[in-house]
């Protein structure tokens, strides 16, 4: 009998789970209220930048990689156009630190977690500096099976910087809370 080797993508399906006991039960309790009528709006998709990295680690904690920026709780939901949660996508998330600079050279302020059964996902981060021409924004890509692979901008709500940011869209502006001393940043994904 010959056992077939295992392919690139089941080797990295096989990483990314690793890590994901405590990233699930966590994301699991973070279920932020949302209404969705099907059929719903795809989420609008926009640039991914210059400055995505490939193979980002699998990790909920950012936080730790800007000790002085002020804690930011990046969470939410991924749905289908038919309201019903998507599970097993994985989240990929890069962002500025708190003084507005991307790291290049390595993965600080990168990283990625894979949706549960409800759809949600949480990471802890902090809020994003100003990147010069720019308002305050997150960069989020979203791949699951079967669907096509969504790479969007995040922004925050009230900011000065909104009105001048060239590609700054209100459709894709978080809901923003503060709770336990952080800031909470919520957002529903819908995947076509």
């Amino acid at each position: 009998m010959t056992i077939p080797l295992p392919t690139r993508r089941d080797a990295w399906l096989a990483l990314a789970l690793l890590p994901l006991s405590a990233s699930v039960a966590r994301a699991q309790t973070a279920g932020p209220a949302v209404s969705c009528a099907p059929p719903a709006r795809a989420t609008r998709a926009q640039t991914e930048g210059p400055y995505f990295k490939r193979n980002a680690p699998s990790r909920a904690n950012l936080a730790a990689d800007d000790p002085r920026g002020e804690r930011l709780r990046f969470q939410g939901l991924v749905l289908g156009r038919d309201c019903a949660p998507v599970a097993g996508a994985v989240v990929d998330l890069w962002q500025t630190d708190s003084a507005g600079a991307y790291d290049n050279a390595g993965f600080r302020l990168r990283g990625n977690q894979i949706t549960a059964a409800n759809g949600g996902f949480a990471f802890d981060t902090v809020v994003p500096g100003l990147y010069p021409g720019r308002t305050r924004h997150l960069h989020v890509k979203i791949a699951a099976p079967g669907r096509p692979v969504l790479t969007t901008q995040l922004y925050f709500p009230g900011e000065a910087g909104n009105a001048n940011d060239r590609i700054f869209d209100p459709m894709l502006v978080m809901t923003v809370t503060r709770a336990q001393g952080a800031t909470v940043g919520t957002f529903t994904f819908v995947l076509a």
